[in-house]
């Protein structure tokens, strides 16, 4: 069974830093594509960032890139999104997914965490 563990949200001053982790199982960490998706209140849910599993290579938001960054570590099978100088902006649930597919469209992910909270305060 494909499971995905989201970790490390957190309440966190603006200017700081916070580090999410995904813990993947039944086969979730061999997907072509891992990727960060968030929701902040009232809005839809967005696409943050992605990995793509065969070369390691990875796509950002204009809105986040030079501040996040997506990273994984295989041999613990778990993805990571380091996120820094954070503003109240980047306050949301935050979703760690994978796709079968080499893909950065949310639609086609098919196996999602629970997510992860990070508020910014300002």
């Amino acid at each position: 069974q494909v499971q995905l563990v989201e970790s490390g949200g957190g309440l966190v001053q603006a200017g700081g830093s916070l580090r999410l982790s995904c813990a993947a199982s039944g086969g979730a960490f061999s997907s072509p594509t891992m990727g960060w998706f968030r929701q902040a209140p009232g809005k839809d849910r967005e696409f943050v960032g992605a990995i793509f599993w065969w070369s390691d290579n990875t796509a950002i938001t204009d809105s986040v890139k030079g501040r996040f960054t997506i990273s994984r570590d295989r041999t613990k099978n778990t993805m990571f999104l380091q996120m820094n100088t954070l503003t109240p902006e980047d306050t949301a649930v935050y979703y760690c997914a994978a796709s079968k597919k080499t893909t950065l469209r949310q639609l086609d992910y098919d196996y999602w965490g629970q997510g992860t909270q990070v508020t910014v305060s300002s």
